[in-house]
């Protein structure tokens, strides 16, 4: 079925499927932000769901488990009460669940034990979805094609299908750093099952996949219940192209029309900011033929809109602090990182609302 799928899939763009009954839009389209993008600050749930209080937020994905104090009922059920007490919707979250990934941990028990705990927890607390991922880009090798990592995915979602549906909880698959391009991701869910298995959307990692995030918009919206949403400074580099995340809005993606797609094709997703600030920018070698490889089945349609999108761009140029990498560093480095994650936040929240016209709550 898979085979013959991707055969399918790269036989032409895909249509822009109509929006479901099911994906109908409430007022506006809710926003919040991933807990990863104040990770330096180490809160856990119920501090999270206090600052988006502040802040009037509609909605907060709680990106793992492990941000949760506990996992006992009680305190799940003091999280899903204060968020219900804020008017604040959650989006549950945990990591990698393909056993044949490099990004996957043995210590988190079999694949489904993990995918099935945080269902759960997610149930506990009133989420409505669960975002998890597949791998990385590590997992692109010759050695080892794709498709061998979707296949076991997909068998780990189908062995949680009665779990999820009697939770009434969907699986939201991630576009994960590099492992998948949109089409790919799509592959994979209606491979599982779209009745159980939807799309987080992240519009930060299609860079490393060379896709333009509205190309992923365009693909994954009719699939997407909740959002990951940076900016990236994409731009033209000797050896092909650079890309950089940045807070929103001090990059060059087309915003106005990814937002317009989001509206049209997902309207009751979640826009959930994960800015991810503090790393160097990164060189995409697509001019050099070892960089394709791993790509034996891109589409040179959906290639040529990212060549536009790095044409256009140029470096992020302004403040940044660079310290979001491995090695030692000076404390004071780690203090104005820690800073910088809740000031490009904070800004990234202002863009949405009053730039891109997302938020529900700021507005009574």
């Amino acid at each position: 079925m898979l085979r013959r799928t991707f055969l399918q899939t790269a036989a032409g763009a895909p249509a822009l499927a109509s929006v479901s009954a099911a994906n109908a839009a409430p007022t506006g389209i809710r926003l919040g932000y991933d807990t990863y993008s104040l990770r330096a600050w180490r809160w856990k749930a119920m501090q999270h769901l206090e600052y988006s209080g502040k802040l009037k937020l509609d909605t907060i994905q709680i990106s793992s488990i492990g941000d949760f104090e506990s996992l006992e009922p009680a305190h799940l059920a003091k999280v899903r009460d204060k968020a219900r007490e804020l008017n604040i919707t959650i989006d549950a979250g945990t990591g990698c669940v393909c056993p044949t990934s490099k990004a996957w941990s043995p210590k988190n028990g079999t694949p489904l034990e993990y995918l099935t705990q945080g269902l759960q927890a997610a149930h506990a607390v009133g989420a409505k979805s669960l975002r998890c991922f597949m791998g990385s880009g590590a997992d692109r090798t010759v050695d080892t094609p794709i498709e061998k990592h979707m296949e076991a995915t997909i068998q780990v979602f189908k062995s949680a299908r009665s779990r999820a549906l009697d939770l009434g909880v969907k699986i939201a698959l991630e576009n994960h750093a590099g492992d998948m391009q949109a089409w790919e991701v799509k592959t994979l869910i209606e491979e599982a099952g779209k009745d159980y298995v939807a799309a987080c959307l992240d519009a930060g990692n299609p860079i490393w996949v060379l896709e333009d995030p509205v190309v992923t918009m365009e693909v994954l919206g009719p699939l997407t219940v909740t959002t990951h949403l940076r900016d990236t400074a994409v731009y033209e580099h000797p050896r092909g192209a650079v890309g950089q995340w940045t807070a929103l809005g001090d990059g060059n993606i087309d915003w106005k029309r990814f937002v317009e797609l989001h509206r049209k094709l997902c309207p009751s997703a979640s826009m959930q900011l994960e800015i991810i600030t503090g790393r160097p920018p990164q060189v995409l070698p697509y001019l050099e033929a070892d960089f394709w490889q791993p790509f034996p089945k891109a589409k040179a349609s959906e290639f040529a809109r990212f060549v536009d999108l790095a044409k256009h761009g140029r470096p992020f140029s302004g403040a940044m602090v660079i310290a979001d990498v491995p090695g030692n560093k000076p404390p004071e480095y780690l203090a104005a990182l820690k800073e910088q994650q809740k000031i490009d936040l904070e800004r990234s929240l202002d863009y949405a609302k009053k730039t891109l016209g997302a938020g529900i709550n700021w507005r009574a």
